[in-house]
């Protein structure tokens, strides 16, 4: 008989298990974090409120490290609570020196560019066409020299000076190897270390007119 009992309790909590489970979901909560888009859901066990950890990373966009007896867990500052970028008034380019420097900037790089595809394309460029690309960045960087008027336009005008300086020296090595009749490798550029360095100043000047603000270049010095 009392096998019996027992085994009715069971049958009675087996069907009373789904509507428990539905009063539970009905009842259930969220987490949000001021910042954040999105919520977690809120388990109650006890009284007590617990978030899954999973979803608690995913909603700070933030990323877990599982070790042996340990979970961390990284967070990544919203957008809402990120510190402001700031700027220094000092380091702003003018606008008079951004357009003439941009314009020798283009010249410089029509320059490189003429050299770089006379290598490519094994189509020699004679040193008429070279020298008049290397008057017209000349004229150009003289021309940005005069509307200067900030420390933080004389210290881009110095690393522009620099990207002229070695597209120059570039410009000779080409033009002596040439007269010399030596072979060029098509892909010799691609390992030079002048050319390289050529190419990555360019590309940070281009980060600084694009931002207007003064930031020095490792690879134009």
């Amino acid at each position: 008989m009392r096998a019996l009992s027992l085994r009715r309790k069971i049958r009675v909590l087996l069907l009373l298990l789904p509507a428990l489970g539905l009063a539970q979901m009905s009842q259930q909560k969220t987490l949000a974090v001021d910042g954040y888009p999105g919520r977690a859901p809120v388990i109650q066990v006890n009284g007590k409120s617990y978030v899954e950890i999973e979803s608690l990373a995913r909603l700070t966009n933030g990323s877990l490290t599982f070790q042996t007896n340990q979970i961390t867990l990284k967070l990544v500052p919203s957008a809402a609570n990120a510190a402001p970028a700031q700027t220094d008034p000092s380091a702003k380019l003018t606008k008079g020196f951004l357009q003439a420097g941009i314009e020798e900037m283009n010249v410089v790089e029509e320059w490189r560019t003429v050299i770089v595809k006379a290598v490519q394309n094994n189509n020699p460029v004679t040193e008429d066409v070279l020298d008049g690309y290397r008057r017209s960045a000349d004229n150009k960087l003289a021309v940005a020299a005069t509307t200067v008027v900030t420390d933080a336009d004389r210290n881009v005008l110095s690393l522009v000076r620099n990207e002229f300086s070695n597209t120059q020296k570039l410009s000779s090595q080409y033009l002596a190897i040439r007269k010399s009749l030596t072979f060029i490798s098509p892909d010799s550029l691609d390992n030079d270390p002048l050319s390289q360095q050529i190419k990555n100043c360019a590309q940070g000047l281009a980060s600084l007119t694009a931002s207007g603000q003064f930031q020095d270049v490792a690879t134009c010095h």
